[in-house]
């Protein structure tokens, strides 16, 4: 039996499967997003819905709730620190790890005056360097989905956070030409 992907994360993670769930119907995918969790809170339970699970690989996207402050004011290396340790306890377990770049967001819609554009630039870079530097994928959908004000194209989200179906199709085929990767 082929081994499953874990797609870890938050809201916008868990949405995919509800907006656009043939692609996870249709893939050896496992959607494990919980709605407004921050980085401690994914560790939290990092062990169960990823290591657990025994998967191939994990798509592992988080960080822009740690910079709305959802759980409290947390700095950019505090994210990354947590992002870089769910990234540790995979590999530890043989597990492959795509590191997903944070979304574009220009505004927090529950939180605003935030001014995360900048933030998710940063965190961004920081995710980038640490794959690059431990040998691990970089997914980039930051790239194809980025406005001149530097927060989410307005026609892939009604929000600015939260991807639509269109702005989930722009996210697939880089998931795809990502795992084509692991057959190398």
């Amino acid at each position: 039996m082929e081994k499953q992907i874990v797609f870890m994360g938050n809201s916008i993670t868990e949405r995919w499967k509800k907006i656009h769930p043939s692609f996870f119907k249709k893939n050896p995918f496992i959607n494990r997003g919980v709605s407004g969790q921050t980085t401690p809170q994914m560790l939290l339970r990092f062990k169960q819905d990823v290591i657990d699970l025994k998967p191939r690989a994990v798509f592992l996207l988080a960080g822009i709730n740690d910079i709305a402050g959802n759980s409290g004011p947390m700095t950019l290396d505090q994210i990354a620190h947590t992002i870089f340790r769910m990234v540790e306890l995979a590999t530890t377990h043989q597990i492959t790890v795509f590191m997903c770049s944070v979304l574009p967001a220009y505004d927090i819609p529950w939180n605003p005056g935030t001014a995360p554009a900048q933030k998710v630039i940063d965190l961004n870079s920081m995710i980038k360097a640490y794959a690059q530097k431990h040998h691990h994928y970089f997914v980039d959908y930051y790239s194809a989905m980025v406005d001149e004000k530097n927060g989410l194209r307005k026609s892939l989200a009604n929000d600015g956070i939260h991807p639509n179906l269109k702005g989930y199709k722009i996210m697939e085929p880089l998931v795809k030409k990502a795992l084509l990767q692991l057959t190398k």
